[in-house]
């Protein structure tokens, strides 16, 4: 759905399609005209995670790409927004099975020795994922205690007002990804190498926003908090330690864009059991995932930790 270059009546902030409220001071929009015929789009949406991909005949995609679970064919009324700026894959198919290679080789104690030779890839999937990336203008008070001042107390009270400018924060649209994983993966993507058009490996998929920009707020005024603090942490707050750090957040502008992200979905299978990796479509060194547990070893520590304790009674009763 493209967006509606409107303005609020109130602050003239931009205004999209879905928008029920000004995104900056909440008033509420006008009514959109009532169309003589409705949009419809189909897609292909996961009866498990609930994922959705536009519908294509070539597509054919029974099993979903996230969860590897069945899909159905749905008709949707006023689809929700898709992505126009796509971020190219800069990672093949032979660097990302190389990836989770490495990641696999890197078990850790209590994983399998075995792990990384016997562990079979069951599918590999390149994908878009949908994601907001906004800029927003923001008027920020924050308190907190610091070190700076505090004579012979340990802390001393602090307060202060800034404004800061934020770009190129963004926010996931995903309902295939977790949100851990979509913010681990969000601060390697190099956007300012979108395009208008998805380039990536034969066969990429397009996951479609599930989330409206109404709907995202939330989520877009978390990001704009966490940002907001970790700058005064870093440049605002005096002295050399802090506590105690609360920031209030207002928006006095918000511009927000439609992108989609590559990364791979991988399934492994380790014995009877399926895992699932995601590897960055930009960076391979940005690998997400699960890994078995070796029981056995877990037994082990489990034994020799049990064998030292009874030592030391032993000791203190001697």
């Amino acid at each position: 759905m493209a967006s509606v270059e409107a303005q609020c009546q109130r602050c003239h902030s931009r205004l999209e399609a879905e928008d029920l409220r000004c995104p900056v001071c909440a008033l509420p929009t006008p009514k959109p005209p009532r169309a003589a015929a409705r949009e419809q789009a189909r897609v292909i949406r996961c009866s498990n995670c609930g994922a959705a991909i536009a519908y294509s005949v070539e597509a054919q995609a029974p099993k979903c790409a996230f969860c590897a679970s069945e899909m159905r064919t749905e008709t949707q009324e006023d689809p929700i927004d898709q992505a126009d700026r796509f971020v190219p894959f800069e990672v093949g198919t032979d660097q990302a099975h190389e990836a989770l290679k490495t990641f696999l080789g890197k078990g850790g104690f209590f994983r399998p020795q075995d792990l990384a030779s016997r562990a079979a890839v069951d599918s590999l999937q390149p994908l878009w994922w949908p994601g907001w990336k906004f800029d927003a203008q923001v008027e920020v008070t924050w308190t907190a205690d610091t070190d700076a001042g505090a004579h012979r107390s340990a802390w001393a009270p602090h307060s202060g007002a800034t404004h800061l400018e934020l770009h190129n924060i963004l926010v996931s649209a995903s309902r295939g990804l977790t949100l851990a994983e979509t913010q681990a993966l969000s601060s390697s993507y190099d956007i300012s190498k979108a395009k208008p058009k998805p380039e990536g490996p034969p066969g990429a998929q397009v996951e479609l926003f599930d989330v409206t920009r109404s709907g995202a707020r939330r989520q877009i005024l978390s990001a704009v908090e966490s940002t907001a603090r970790e700058h005064i942490a870093k440049a605002d707050l005096p002295g050399r330690r802090h506590r105690n750090l609360r920031a209030a957040v207002a928006l006095s502008g918000l511009d927000t864009a439609h992108y989609a992200l590559p990364a791979y979905v991988l399934a492994y299978r380790y014995g009877k059991k399926l895992y699932r990796v995601v590897v960055h479509g930009q960076d391979p060194s940005c690998v997400l995932g699960e890994k078995p547990v070796s029981w056995a070893k877990v037994a082990v520590a489990v034994l020799m930790a049990l064998a030292l304790v009874i030592v030391f009674l032993l000791i203190q009763a001697s």
